[in-house]
């Protein structure tokens, strides 16, 4: 193989090493073919104990990522024609290399996501319900993050909060399914993370059952959650799950290199009031495909809002606080809808786990719609109110 080919293929190499580094944990092998007349030998690339092995005619080869195309290139010089699939999950990268020509394709491997995403049907049930993120096959993880205790039961403390997580997920597993077709990765930002049980199981669900790449950034601003949180990823080993310390008024959602790019989906889970209207601002700011919201307390209208038509009615505190919920989530779908998103409101729960129990989901579907906008502000100043997210998303369509 001549000199400039190995260049060509070097630097096709250096894609992938790159891939390699950053993509670890979905890396599933690399395999080669170098062939001279009629005759074939193989490489075969393996990740052992975080090591990676290469196996090439006869010799076994410790190495790193960003020596493998050093390598690969070396091996390749006699050669006349070699092939190399690197495969990671749910997606294969193919280089073929000879003296006329380098070049490299991307195959999706949509066969092996749909038989993967349709065999999860293993049972875990609890006190009657048959459970996604599954006792006995979750442990690690539900011991980690203080849902299960060290004798692998449930903890009676827990079961509302295990409830409610489990049905999270099923309730967007159809979401996740729509928001991975096309791609290799998702990227999900946990606004207001907390303590980051969403993100947890969100992760595991993705990773472990699905097998789908996933990237997870967890936002707060409490330097105690966002350490607990970074402990508890470094123990369940999640190196694809970032928690930084931050404001999700005035973040952008950037790459490695500070470069915007758009995140797949933004969820928020139990912010409380105006927290809420960040996190979808935040998600609507960095125009995120979806928007996932478990909305709690409701304050900020219920001590704004007035309306004349309905005074005999909300004179009763208890009437008032109830419309004021549905006002407030009311007014965040619409403004959802005006900047371009499908929406959904349901209960995800009984009300008897939580009051606070209506999912808001949203797929971006459409551009800004002026007079679905206008409609609110309208409405806002109907009930003599200047909600949140209407001042966080005023100027965004500017």
């Amino acid at each position: 193989m001549d000199k400039q080919t190995q260049q060509k293929l070097n630097m096709m190499l250096q894609g992938i090493a790159y891939r390699l580094q950053d993509e670890i944990d979905y890396f599933e092998g690399l395999t080669g073919e170098f062939k001279s007349g009629v005759v074939t030998f193989p490489l075969k690339c393996t990740l052992e104990d975080e090591k990676l092995i290469i196996n090439f005619e006869g010799r076994n080869i410790e190495t790193v990522p960003e020596k493998v195309p050093e390598l690969i290139t070396g091996f390749a010089k006699p050669y006349e024609k070699i092939n190399i699939y690197y495969k990671s999950r749910g997606e294969m990268l193919i280089i073929e290399a000879d003296n006329k020509n380098v070049t490299m394709k991307t195959k999706v491997l949509e066969e092996d996501r749909e038989s993967i995403i349709n065999s999860h049907a293993d049972t875990g049930v609890v006190s009657g319900r048959d459970y996604l993120i599954k006792p006995g096959k979750a442990d690690k993880l539900l011991k980690s993050i203080g849902i299960m205790a060290g004798n692998g039961k449930i903890k009676n403390d827990m079961i509302r909060k295990y409830n409610q997580i489990d049905h999270f997920v099923e309730l967007i597993e159809p979401m996740l399914k729509d928001l991975m077709k096309d791609r290799s990765e998702l990227k999900v930002v946990d606004c207001a993370c907390g303590k980051s049980y969403l993100s947890f199981v969100l992760n595991y669900y993705l990773r472990e059952v699905l097998r789908i790449n996933c990237r997870f950034t967890g936002i707060d601003i409490s330097d105690g959650v966002i350490n607990s949180s970074r402990k508890i990823a470094e123990d369940l080993g999640y190196r694809n799950m970032t928690f930084i310390k931050g404001d999700i008024r005035t973040l952008l959602y950037e790459n490695e290199r500070g470069d915007a790019i758009q995140p797949d989906l933004v969820i928020s889970l139990h912010a409380c009031d105006v927290a809420t209207d960040y996190a979808l601002a935040y998600g609507i700011r960095n125009r995120a495909r979806g928007i996932v919201a478990v909305p709690c307390c409701h304050s900020e209208l219920l001590n704004q809002y007035s309306y004349k038509p309905f005074g005999e009615i909300i004179k009763h505190g208890v009437f008032k606080a109830r419309l004021a919920d549905v006002l407030t989530d009311g007014l965040r779908c619409m403004i959802l809808e005006a900047f371009g998103y499908t929406v959904s409101a349901v209960e995800y729960v009984s009300p008897l786990d939580t009051p606070k129990n209506l999912l808001i989901r949203s797929l971006l579907s459409g551009g800004f719609n002026k007079g679905k906008y206008d409609a609110c502000l309208e409405m806002a100043a109907k009930l003599s109110a200047e909600p949140m997210l209407i001042k966080e998303t005023v100027n965004l369509h500017k």
